[in-house]
């Protein structure tokens, strides 16, 4: 089955009940999105590109010890097949694609600009808008230049300046095709990982990893989110952003700027709960800075019920993904209108997604958090948009390929793209601007 669904294809798939171009499971619709809402998918350079040969990531999938499960290699090449992937995206009627742009492309050594990387994201930009697509840029989706991490990453203060460059070049590079940014993705990840009881017992052996990194680039450390220590990268990022934002916004004031946050429906355990602490370390230093923004991106994935000094793990029996949490499309509601009322800020859902082999339960996990999220918009918070995570199956980090979040899975060998049925489904979502 190509990407390129016919119509005829599409219409038998609709008549089997494998789609359904109506909003909602059961066809009905109840509520409609503001005109200029956002339904889009996500991608992140680094997971879908390939041979992104000078980031820190990289270097650490070739080390001894390894920490990923596979290198990225090629990925899905869609540094060369970007315009196929947007069609795709058009194809679905969504009308935002959102992706990041590596600096480490950009910048691949330090103060050495690569003005052929620059054309090809400002190309990126105007084939969206040919398409009739809105572009959403993400200036830091993780990954940074190997020599950025060999200078201590985001945990030195006076690094800051190495990023607002960055920001400045890229900023200017992209043209002014383009309305919505953010600055950082998930910033505040390490920290919210240090609260699941495997990521922490794994801190020495990413200090391994990273020491190994270190030797491999010739320098006497590495600093890769999200292994980096929180204590010392969250003010040096929380600074990052603010900064960023303002050298953004003197090149493109009319840019709705942000960043996204990675936000778990935090819930309190049976017995004694350490959720204020949790929420003080993980949330609250990004929610005083975003107060400031144009809008908050929200990233969630399900809820997290927090022990004494740590997250539980899901209760026996429950439905769980391929990334181990539990399948809990509903966190959506609570994140949104918390982040809202706390920020005070338009939110747009940035992420959202699952990870599983079987796309029926993509599909019904579409449907109960989009049904989460028009109880969140019902209630009154000011909810922009809604972008799927993610197009394409992709590089998941250290578990490689094996976990699947795409509406569009990527023969490894081929490349060839295959739509699948919650592709469509989440399209008849858009076309019909309604939940």
């Amino acid at each position: 089955m190509s990407a390129a669904f016919s119509r005829r294809t599409m219409l038998q798939l609709a008549g089997s009940g494998a789609i359904s171009f109506a909003a909602g499971a059961s066809g009905a619709t109840t509520r409609s999105m503001r005109a200029d809402f956002l339904w889009g998918a996500a991608t992140a350079g680094h997971q879908v590109e390939g041979g992104n040969v000078n980031s820190d990531s990289w270097v650490l999938e070739h080390v001894e010890p390894k920490s990923f499960a596979a290198p990225s290699g090629d990925a899905c090449d869609s540094y060369h097949r970007w315009r196929e992937d947007m069609d795709i995206v058009k194809q679905l009627g969504l009308n935002t694609y959102r992706f990041g742009v590596e600096w480490s492309r950009i910048e691949p050594a330090q103060g050495e600009y690569s003005q052929a990387a620059l054309d090809h994201y400002r190309a990126m930009v105007e084939g969206c808008v040919d398409r009739g697509l809105k572009p959403l840029i993400t200036f830091s989706h993780f990954t940074v230049p190997r020599w950025f991490a060999g200078l201590g990453g985001w945990e030195e203060m006076a690094n800051i300046d190495h990023f607002l460059r960055y920001c400045e070049r890229t900023a200017r590079g992209l043209g002014r095709n383009y309305r919505h940014g953010l600055t950082f993705n998930e910033p505040n990840l390490g920290a919210l990982l240090s609260w699941q009881p495997d990521f922490r017992g794994a801190m020495p052996f990413f200090a391994t990893a990273n020491a190994a990194a270190a030797a491999a680039i010739g320098s006497s450390r590495f600093s890769s989110t999200p292994t980096f220590d929180t204590r010392r990268a969250t003010p040096v990022q929380l600074a990052a952003h603010q900064r960023a934002t303002e050298a953004i916004k003197a090149i493109r004031p009319d840019l709705q700027l942000g960043l996204s946050l990675a936000v778990a429906d935090e819930q309190a355990g049976p017995d004694k709960t350490a959720i204020r602490e949790k929420i003080a370390q993980v949330y609250t230093p990004w929610f005083d800075v975003v107060s400031k923004d144009d809008f908050v991106g929200v990233q969630t994935y399900g809820r997290a019920v927090v022990g004494e000094a740590a997250d539980l793990p899901p209760p026996p029996g429950v439905e769980v993904t391929q990334t181990g949490m539990e399948f809990y499309p509903e966190a959506l509601e609570a994140t949104v209108k918390w982040v809202a009322r706390e920020t005070g800020r338009p939110v747009i859902v940035t992420e959202n997604g699952v990870a599983c082999a079987d796309d029926s339960r993509r599909v019904a996990y579409i449907d109960r958090a989009l049904a989460a999220l028009a109880r969140a918009i019902a209630s009154g918070t000011d909810v922009r948009g809604y972008i799927h995570w993610s197009l394409l199956d992709n590089f998941e980090w250290n578990r490689a390929y094996t976990a699947q979040f795409g509406l569009v899975s990527v023969d490894p060998k081929t490349f060839r793209r295959t739509i699948k049925p919650s592709a469509f489904h989440l399209g008849g979502y858009a076309r019909a601007n309604r939940i």
